[in-house]
């Protein structure tokens, strides 16, 4: 496998590194969506890279599941961007 998973949340939001990191120090609840959106995007990767064999099927409830958690964390993100 590569060195570079894509889709990585660094990646996502480059210009909020500071602020993914103040999350990860002090949200809870963004360490566990985070830590959960980078376990999935990592299997998917795995299975597009053909390194580990999933169906059609599995595969699009990963994506889905992975779009899902990254929904909630941009909305995290955003609501931690925003003044006051």
């Amino acid at each position: 496998m590569s060195q570079h998973t894509p889709n990585e949340l660094t990646e996502i939001f480059k210009r909020d590194r500071d602020l993914l990191t103040r999350l990860k120090r002090d949200d809870a609840h963004y360490v566990r969506l985070a830590d959960q959106y980078h376990a999935v995007n990592r299997e998917v990767h795995r299975i597009e890279a053909e390194t580990e064999a999933s169906s059609d099927e599995r595969t699009e409830a990963l994506k889905k599941q992975r779009l899902a958690l990254l929904d909630e964390i941009t909305a995290i993100v955003n609501a931690a961007r925003a003044p006051g």
